[in-house]
């Protein structure tokens, strides 16, 4: 996992959810120059102190919640990373998060994140496949997102009922231009009746006129449209 976010020598990591630090430990012991590690089962601290000890000055541990925590604030200016075996619960709106940044490019170069396998497929789906949906337009318009590998449930103890996967985005610099919360409820509206036509799942945002105004067929289905196309119909509204 570590090594799948590319060089880290003179970056600052961020990682979430820790646990004992055995993706810690691997990311410190591949150069970073330090890494943020943010954890809220109190338990783990005393571990994730020894590996601060062995590394010294280079491991900070803050005890909390990653969904409260500010991001942007911990390494202003810095180059960051961030790398992490994401908590299920959590991890969707953690991503979403990051994707929404105050600031477009984001403080972030690279997210390296592990999530169930499910979730994973929705992250790098494109038009056309049954798992692209909000999440897929999201990563697509503001990111290149791709698969690195599956991790199996014997890789983890207790093993966990399904497959993980490890992706990796880097964001595009100058994604198409585009209200982010409007695209967000365009995909909202889209997919949530993703099996009927645009006409009838985006009625109550306009409807007809606006798949007009946006030139996109109101017989098709959300799954077929493109991210380009999801952001002129965000545009349009």
């Amino acid at each position: 996992i570590a090594r799948t976010a590319g060089p880290i020598e003179n970056h600052t990591v961020i990682e979430v959810g820790p646990g004992p630090g055995g993706l810690t430990r691997a990311i410190l012991a591949l150069g970073a120059k330090r890494v943020i590690a943010i954890e809220r089962d109190a338990r783990c601290l005393p571990a994730l102190a020894e590996i601060s000890d062995h590394y010294p000055g280079r491991l900070t541990v803050i005890e909390g919640d990653a969904l409260k925590t500010d991001f942007e604030a911990l390494a202003p200016g810095e180059p960051v990373r961030i790398i992490a075996n994401l908590p299920y619960n959590v991890g969707t709106q953690l991503l979403v998060n990051w994707l929404l940044p105050k600031t477009w490019p984001p403080f972030w170069e690279s997210l390296t994140l592990m999530f169930q396998r499910e979730v994973g497929l929705r992250i790098v789906a494109e038009e056309n496949d049954d798992h692209y949906g909000r999440l897929g337009v999201l990563c697509g318009w503001r990111t290149h997102a791709r698969m690195a590998f599956d991790v199996p449930p014997q890789a983890f103890t207790p093993p966990p009922k399904v497959t993980s996967s490890v992706v990796h985005l880097e964001p595009i610099a100058n994604p198409l231009a585009c209200d982010a919360g409007t695209l967000e409820r365009v995909t909202q509206a889209a997919f949530g009746q993703r099996r009927k036509m645009l006409r009838q799942s985006v009625k109550s945002l306009g409807g007809e006129a606006l798949l007009a105004r946006a030139e996109i067929d109101p017989q098709r289905r959300a799954e077929t449209l493109s991210v380009e196309e999801f952001v002129r119909l965000a545009n349009a509204l």
